[in-house]
């Protein structure tokens, strides 16, 4: 680049062209940045004065923006350069890389993100097809531009070298996973722990982990063998040194990342929050406070500007047809348009004679060939579509004149090229609102056109069906030699209607009349001064805009001869057009700037260029502000081929005003352009202030020439009511003439908005009695008249009340870094709404020659750039492969649609950089705690406002007669021997098989003897004494239960323990060993082939085998019985140990007493009237919790029989479960969600053939779901719905809960009674009720019945954050729905409670719910016996209120709600609700989040994410999404879930993992293991597709 040095050299042109050639050789990478600046030292060194010190700064009083003669030292003369030079600025570039030298300093560091290879792979050479690197002449903001700023110097690149290589630390860039950045050590801990400083520790302490109690055990993640979606397991165990809950920092390079991305993030955000009180109730989104140092305009009130007069000619023609047929008569051989093939050469001449001749043919068929005499198609003043290849103007002006001639509107449109073009539908829904039948169309393009394999044109996509009418003279009937078209004076008629595509992608009609096309012919020629016969070269689309007005209207109108290039010579022969003007010594062009950039990239070869002969050379997109730097650079290379400056001349145009103004061509070459070097600053606030303090952040304008002839002009304020600006304000440029569109095609309100505006004073006086049409234009007339441009309407971002132009942005990304990276023509930018502001995306095609680092590096340095220049934050920033973004017919890019999939997630960007945590600064102020209030004041407080303290409890077992023998024994010992003598040949087990037929049975007394037997072995073989512990490692069946009453017989006290997954074990097997030595077990006891399982070499591999505890093999017992049966001195000795793997990964277990056990058993008995006569079906895991007590002891308490299916055999049989219900015609059955999962996914689409076998759920009365965690309603409820169809009731299914201290809190009886099971309804007939009470659900108050249906209701989000609770209707935002998680079972009582003070908390408070009763644990069985854990967990007492009573705390969240139901005693039903666990809600900016909430919303912002897991590190949130969908659709998830929780919770997502389906563990109940991820990913151990650090 020829930096600042160089301009106020006197270089000779020559070593400028030199120059000029040599930095398009750099960019193209012809040769090496070494060897350009020796061959640039070379060539200037002769000329190298010592440079001038320029003094930009403007006297304080000269706030006049833009004077000529303060104008002229703004006015620079730009070496060319191989980049658009539309948006190509060498103040710019400057100022960019200043900006960016500026960040050195402070060393941000970005860290990249992580790809998988396969992902970086796809992006290689290979993949790609060199794009069309050409870009649109649309007006859609597609953008084209291609701008290189090198740092001014060789220091500078150092600098940024320097700057990059501090930037991105070490190997932390490596997208491989091979590295690993040391990050752990005293360094990183301190700086966490300023980090977990701020971060609340949460009161309630999480059960003991006994998971980390040796060093050289890693903890494994407990994986379902089958009961969940045959997920494979994660191949991950933990890091080596990494703590489980805490967070402590992990050597790992994931971990150094984050802590990167930490310490970013600490640099304090610009702008500061402002303070504000919030109510403790609402979380209020900031609103954005105008600035008291904001500039304000001071200028007085804009007068309206009037063009010149428009002067009649004494020869105009009355009407453009009436011009048409004075030359077809006159001058029939004069030439009117010259065609190019693709060589450039002509390749076809429409002189005025044969233009008007088929002109008159085309109007006579159109009239009288289409449809019958009686009936024609088309008659005077309908629409009709013109669909012509850009490469074809004769036939479509021959088309365009025909439908003039015979009256009817042309709507000239693009050829669709495929039935999926983007835009095209928009086009199609256009001409269906314009009610168009007929589409005029040539030869070529109606051959090349998509057929059916009829022949016929299928109806494209929102078109309107369509005749196609071909309109070559070969195929046209010829007129009579009577007809003769009827030629009027221009009147108010529709002429044609031109298409305007909106910032959304819809698509307008702007209508203009006759009389308006008539002026604005005569208003162009009068302000170009054209004259008859002149030769003007259109590059320009020849459909609408200036390319239209010029090259086909008002050239007809003065007789001139155009040279039509199309796009496609173009982009063979950039030069094409200046060679026609040479060749034809054209007297004006009509280009776009990229067409001047295109030139002076391939200037180079050609020698013999004369361009003198050019009086006018027409801009067509002078409004762009960026234009500039193409005009300059253009001027500067062909200065010296005979291009005078005052030739070029920069219009503004819009497709409402039509031409709003234009520089009129000169004879005075002394006076230079007016120009404008603005603050950028000021422009944001719509301020005109004329840059002198800051220099970085500039825009520098150009005048667009003078308001058209016969036109008023004025500029109002861009929103609200239309009032003049000042003069130093920007507003929207209001044109009031003749010649402008008349309305939008059948939007009237539209129309009036636009097209009817009265500008007022300030006073509100109205300007003018007639109405102003709005441009679109955001500018402002400067002194002596001349007009500016700043931008368009439709490329305004507003964000945080400051208004920004996509273009400028474009500008500044282009202005970065040369064009190594990204394609120039193809950058996007345009704004999307989140949380209520406008927030800035951008999207480039990136070359696929870049690497990784590459690409990331210039993308963090892009943000950079545009902070420091715009002042405002990019919210995200994506590079996509080249040639995928849409394009416009003419290759630009399609901005809408390229919003519409960055919207939907279907852009597929290589690489994504977001930065919510800079951008978003409207996010609600983090919430204060307040201090707690003193227990009296809470207990009046609850008194006064009529709130009863939330407790709640279930039936009183003392007062409950039954007739239950098993009360008698204290010992389910006993309780077997009872029944094995009573009823020895009761089945109590049946155990299914996957095929669904019975694989095993015990009846009462087969069971008792397998149980002697093992009891004897224990004795004998194992050398057991009692209160030895055992553990039994059985699949589940009747084994597992044989053993346990086995070990209770010799008073030994067993653990179920999961078998290892034989497939496998790596990461099984450890979390087996570790229950077997935590639970200091005497021996194991296990079948015979589980038992070659442990020993084998699979097992060595990961486990010391050597270690077991001596292996009993049960499939071999003795054959005698032992000498005595054990029995317990105390009720309250120990009968069994639990162990289950929490959520958070904790291996927590407790101690079950004989007498708690018997409490349980009798407790489940009575909720669901469990009798000798009743079956059930269990499809359960038995190893824990519920499971085991349903699996192994309720029977033998309740005498029931247990219909056993192991949940692994549904992998095989989905239905198993199902159809065993159906078949034994079960009414009471128990499934997790793993298991209602699984038929819900795997027999959604078999409902009809199950029906054909016969499956009936008619009789089922209850399907509880067993749980530890919040009911999940939409699983159950479609559930539900799924098998309605099949006989299922409803209100059948129904959820239990329970946890560590307590295995079941809650569990919903039987709704149904027994006489009306059959048809599913509840029965009312014996009780004698009356049925027209709707509001209670009546039950009966007999035995029959236990109690009403689980009710829902809906919490509202954001007061669930602040511990509170907040009811609100179904379907209000931010509401969430809850059901009740089942009923309380009998004595079973339940308080909740504040967790930090202990105190009780009222009706439909959130706090902890702490429980009373007989069948609690009695403790953690630890190896350490903490104490302190033991009493706050298992004997709490209240801090006020009743401080006697001792409760366990459950660790979950949740609150009481009193309902209008009553229980079958009448009272008033409580219902509980679980929100979820305290240790594992999350702690962002002082409000408790639960991650489920986080995940639904997460699940639902992309079809391809299936599973979502959130977890925090230090204070960032951390999001695992499992993507359904090619890789490619990886990156499409980052800004979605980035905008979901954004949102929907008012939190920013600090990184998204986006890894495979199955990674994120699941334990046997269907639970995340959260905790074991969160390790699994700072180990750097999930192989992840995708990982994104947002900013």
């Amino acid at each position: 680049m020829a930096d600042r040095s160089l301009e106020g050299m006197a270089l000779p042109l020559e070593v400028r062209a030199r120059l000029a050639e040599l930095e398009l050789e750099l960019s193209e990478g012809d040769i090496t940045q070494k060897g350009y600046e020796k061959k640039r030292s070379k060539l200037i060194g002769a000329y190298l004065p010592q440079p001038p010190r320029v003094d930009q700064a403007l006297p304080p009083e000269r706030r006049a923006p833009v004077t000529p003669s303060s104008a002229s030292r703004y006015h620079r003369r730009r070496s060319s350069g191989s980049r658009d030079e539309r948006y190509r600025s060498d103040v710019h570039t400057e100022a960019v890389q200043a900006a960016l030298a500026k960040h050195k300093e402070r060393k941000m560091a970005v860290p990249m993100p992580s790809k998988r290879r396969s992902l970086v792979v796809q992006t290689s050479m290979d993949a790609y097809t060199p794009p069309d690197t050409s870009s649109g002449s649309e007006d859609e903001g597609s953008v084209q531009g291609d701008s290189q700023g090198t740092p001014t110097s060789s220091q500078g690149s150092i600098n940024m070298e320097h700057w990059i290589s501090q930037a991105i630390h070490g190997s932390t860039t490596s997208t491989t996973s091979s590295s690993s950045t040391q990050s752990g050590g005293s360094g990183a801990a301190h700086r966490l722990a300023d980090v977990m400083a701020q971060t609340h520790i949460e009161n309630h302490s999480a059960p003991p982990d006994v998971t980390t109690y040796t060093s050289e055990h890693s903890i494994q993640v407990e994986r379902p063998q089958g009961s969940t979606t045959s997920r494979t397991a994660p191949k991950y165990g933990n890091a080596e040194l990494m703590e489980t809950g805490d967070g402590v920092p992990v050597s790992s390079r994931v971990s150094a990342k984050i802590q990167q991305l930490v310490n970013t993030l600490k640099r304090p955000k610009r702008p500061p929050l402002r303070e504000f009180f919030v109510d403790d109730f609402e979380e209020l989104l900031e609103v954005q406070q105008p600035d008291p140092n904001q500039p304000k305009p001071e200028g007085a009130q804009m007068l309206a500007m009037r063009g010149e007069q428009l002067g009649v000619v004494t020869n105009w023609p009355p009407s453009l047809e009436a011009a048409l047929q004075r030359w077809g008569t006159i001058s029939p051989k004069a030439p009117c348009l010259t065609t190019m093939d693709t060589n450039g050469k002509p390749l076809y001449i429409l002189t005025y004679g044969k233009l008007w001749t088929r002109s008159m043919k085309v109007a006579y068929n159109i009239l009288h060939k289409l449809g019958t005499k009686q009936e024609p198609m088309v008659r005077p003043g309908d629409r009709v579509a013109l669909v012509f290849p850009n490469n074809d103007p004769a036939a479509s002006m021959v088309a365009f004149y025909g439908c003039l001639l015979a009256e009817v509107v042309p709507v000239p449109i693009e050829v669709p090229l495929t039935r999926k073009d983007a835009g095209s539908q928009q086009i199609g829904f256009l001409l269906g609102s314009c009610g168009v039948t007929v589409a005029l169309t040539s030869d070529a393009c109606h051959k090349g056109l998509p057929k059916s394999p009829t022949g016929e044109i299928p109806q494209f996509k929102g078109w309107p069906k369509l005749l196609w009418f071909v309109t070559e003279s070969k195929h046209l009937s010829k007129p009579p030699r009577d007809w003769f078209p009827h030629i009027k004076d221009a009147n108010n008629d529709t002429a044609y209607i031109e298409y305007k595509t909106c910032k959304d992608g819809s698509v307008l009609g702007v209508t203009v009349t006759r009389i308006a096309l008539l002026t604005h012919c005569q208003a162009l020629t009068q302000a170009c001064g054209y004259t008859e016969a002149e030769t003007i070269v259109n590059v320009l689309d020849f459909k609408k805009d200036v390319g239209l007005w010029h090259g086909i209207l008002t050239s007809v109108m003065n007789m001139m001869h155009v040279i039509s290039i199309p796009y496609s010579l173009m982009k063979v022969n950039p030069l094409s057009w200046i060679q026609k003007v040479c060749q034809y010594k054209a007297k004006v062009a009509c280009v776009k700037s990229r067409d001047m950039h295109w030139a002076l990239v391939a200037h180079r070869d050609q020698r013999d260029i004369n361009l003198s002969s050019l009086r006018m050379l027409i801009v067509a997109d002078g409004a762009n502000p960026w234009s500039i730097s193409s005009c300059d650079a253009f001027l500067n290379v062909f200065q010296s081929k005979g291009l005078r400056q005052e030739v070029i001349c920069p219009c503004a145009s819009s497709p409402e005003a039509l031409t709003v103004a234009i520089r009129r061509p000169t004879d005075d070459s002394n006076q230079p352009p007016g120009r404008g070097v603005l603050s950028m600053h000021g422009l944001t606030y719509g301020v005109i202030r004329v840059d002198s303090e800051e220099k970085l952040s500039v825009l520098t304008v150009q005048d667009v020439g003078l308001v058209m002839p016969g036109a008023i002009m004025c500029s109002v304020k861009p929103d609200g009511v239309p009032q003049l600006c000042r003069t130093d304000e920007v507003g929207e440029l209001c044109m009031c003439a003749v010649a402008t569109g008349m309305s939008y095609y059948g939007l009237s309100g539209m129309t009036k908005n636009t097209f009817e505006v009265f500008p007022v004073t300030s006073s509100g006086a109205p300007v003018s009695e007639y109405p102003f049409v709005r441009t679109g234009l955001l500018g402002f007339v400067g002194p002596g008249g001349l007009v500016f441009v700043v931008g368009k309407m439709d490329g305004l971002m507003v964000v945080s009340g400051r208004r920004h132009n996509a273009d400028d942005i474009v500008a500044t990304a282009l202005a970065v870094e040369p064009m190594k990276f990204v394609y120039r023509g193809r950058i996007a930018v345009f704004s999307v709404t989140v949380l209520h502001d406008e927030r800035i995306v951008i999207v480039a095609e990136q070359r696929p020659d870049s690497t990784e680092e590459d690409s990331f590096q210039w993308m963090s340095r892009v943000l950079q750039a545009i902070d420091s220049i715009h002042q405002v934050g990019v919210y995200c920033l994506a590079l996509v492969p080249a040639n995928t973004l849409p394009k416009t017919p003419l290759g630009g890019i399609h901005l809408s649609e390229t919003k519409q999939l960055f919207l939907e997630g279907s852009l597929h960007p290589c690489n994504v950089l977001m930065c919510p945590h800079t951008c978003v600064t409207n996010l609600p102020k983090p919430r204060q705690k307040q201090p707690e209030i003193g227990p009296a004041s809470v207990m009046v407080g609850n008194l006064v406002s009529g709130k009863r303290i939330a407790q709640a409890s279930g039936r009183d077992l003392g007062q409950i007669e039954d007739n239950d023998q098993a009360r008698k024994f204290l010992f389910l010992s006993e309780v077997l021997q009872w029944r094995a003598q009573t009823t020895p040949d009761h089945v109590l087990y049946t155990l299914l098989n996957c095929r669904g037929t019975i694989a095993n049975s015990l009846t009462c007394v087969q069971l008792h003897k397998r149980a002697e037997k093992i009891a004897v072995m224990l004795m004998e073989r194992g050398h057991l004494q009692d209160g030895d512990h055992v553990a039994l490692v059985y699949p589940p069946g009747i084994d597992l239960i044989a053993a346990f009453y086995g070990c209770l017989y010799a008073g030994c006290v067993p653990i179920t323990v999961r078998p290892p997954h034989p497939q496998n074990i790596a990461t099984t097997l450890p979390t087996v060993k570790m229950i077997v030595e935590v639970s200091r077990s005497a021996c194991l006891m296990t079948t015979q082939l589980i038992c070659k399982l442990l020993r084998s070499r699979e097992a060595a591999a990961a486990v010391d085998v050597r270690a077991w505890p001596p292996i009993l093999d049960t499939d071999d017992l003795p054959k005698k019985r032992p000498a005595q049966i054990y029995k317990p001195s105390n009720p309250d000795t120990l009968a069994y140990l639990d162990f289950s793997v929490s959520t958070t990964g904790m291996l927590a277990g407790v101690k079950m007493s004989h007498a708690a056990t018997s409490a349980f058993c009798r407790s489940i008995k009575l909720q669901c009237e469990l009798y000798p006569s009743r079956e059930v079906a269990i499809c359960l895991d038995p190893y824990c919790g519920l499971g085991f007590v349903l699996w192994c002891l309720c029977s033998v308490y309740s005498g029931h029989q247990s219909i056993l299916i192991p949940p692994a055999e549904l992998e095989t049989n989905p239905a198993l479960w199902l159809l065993a219900v159906s078949q034994y015609k079960v009414r009471d059955t128990f499934c997790s969600y793993s298991v209602m999962e699984l038929c819900t996914k795997g027999l959604g689409s078999q409902t009809e053939s199950l029906k054909a076998r016969g499956l009936d759920l008619s009789r089922v009365r209850t399907c509880v779901v067993v749980a530890e965690e919040r009911p999940r309603i939409a699983l159950t409820q479609s559930f539900s719905k799924l098998f309605k169809d099949l006989g299922l009731h409803p209100r059948a299914v129904s959820t239990s809960f329970g946890c560590r201290v307590n295995l079941a809190i809650c569990l919903q009886g039987p709704r149904l009674d027994p006489e009306c099971s059959g048809r599913g309804q509840p029965c009312r007939r014996r009780a004698g009720l009356h049925l027209h009470e709707p509001h209670r659900l009546w039950k009966l108050a007999e035995k029959g019945t236990s109690g009403p249906d689980p009710t829902t209701v809906y919490v509202d989000m954001r007061a669930l954050r602040h511990d509170r609770v907040r009811l609100v209707e179904r379907g209000s935002p931010h509401s969430l729905p809850l059901m009740e998680s089942g009923k309380i079972l009998p004595g079973v009582r339940i308080i909740i409670a504040n967790p930090e003070t202990k105190g009780p908390l009222g009706d439909s408070h959130l706090g902890e719910i702490w429980v009373h009763s007989a069948h609690n644990a009695s403790g953690y069985f630890t190896i350490y016996g903490d104490e302190s854990l033991q009493s706050d967990h298992f004997n709490s007492r209240l801090s006020f209120g009743d401080t006697q009573t001792v409760w366990a705390r459950t660790g979950y969240l949740g609150f009481l709600r009193r309902t209008e139901l009553t229980d079958a005693n009448g009272e008033r039903h409580d219902a509980l609700y679980v929100v979820g666990a305290l240790d594992e809600a999350m702690e962002l900016r002082g409000m408790r989040y639960h991650p489920i909430d986080i995940e639904t919303s997460v699940i639902r912002a992309h079809k391809s994410v299936t599973e979502c897991a959130v977890f925090t590190w230090t204070n960032l949130l951390v999001v695992v999404v499992e993507l359904d969908g090619s890789e490619q659709e990886a990156l499409d998830l980052v800004p979605l879930v980035t905008n979901v929780v954004l949102e929907e919770h008012y939190l920013v997502v600090g990184v998204v993992v986006v890894v495979d389906i199955g990674v994120i563990p699941i334990n046997s109940r269907g639970e995340k293991q959260r905790m074991h991820l969160r390790d699994g990913f700072l180990a750097d151990q999930l192989d992840p597709i995708y990982v994104a650090y947002n900013m």
